[in-house]
């Protein structure tokens, strides 16, 4: 059988932030067990010109919605882009799986040739159904998911690559 553009999606998103949500949780507890605030890493960044992890997890949100809206025709959920703490984030992650769970099927499958044209910084692009999903949203999502997990590890967070992969177990 085939990959569907469904089952290349809407399971793959949903474990990635599920995984995100757990780094979140193992954060908490190092923190508290370290005594120190969570805002340190919500506002943490593995380089001074790099973004915080806060827009770490709010873009993995956003480029998962986003396929859906974009190739699906759903209407994704709109966040305020103001969290500033980890319930906060976690709360915006929650909402984001939600909205994936109402997808269905039929929203996804099909979709591969369909254009999908998008904004990327000051560059308009076009691309089809499939290649959005497997060269610009997965690794949108691939890549702020791991560079939240690089930001909480470099914080001293007990992550592993099990959490990237399985989260919790």
């Amino acid at each position: 059988m085939a990959i569907s553009m469904y089952s290349a999606s809407v399971p793959v998103f949903t474990r990635m932030l599920g995984n995100l949500s757990h780094f979140l949780d193992k954060a908490e507890a190092n923190a508290a067990a370290r005594k120190f605030e969570t805002s340190v890493l919500v506002a943490g960044r593995l380089a001074p010109d790099m973004l915080p992890f806060a827009y770490q997890v709010r873009i993995a949100c956003d480029a998962a919605k986003l396929t859906f809206a974009r190739v699906g025709g759903l209407e994704a959920p709109k966040f305020e882009d103001n969290e500033t703490t980890f319930a906060e984030l976690k709360e915006r992650i929650a909402k984001t799986i939600a909205f994936i769970k109402t997808v269905k099927p039929e929203d996804m499958n099909g979709k591969e040739d369909i254009s999908v044209t998008f904004k990327a910084g000051p560059v308009e692009r076009t691309l089809s159904g499939e290649d959005y999903l497997k060269h610009w949203s997965t690794p949108n999502v691939y890549f702020h998911t791991t560079t939240a997990y690089n930001i909480l590890r470099s914080n001293g967070v007990d992550l592993g690559k099990i959490d990237f992969l399985l989260g919790k177990v």
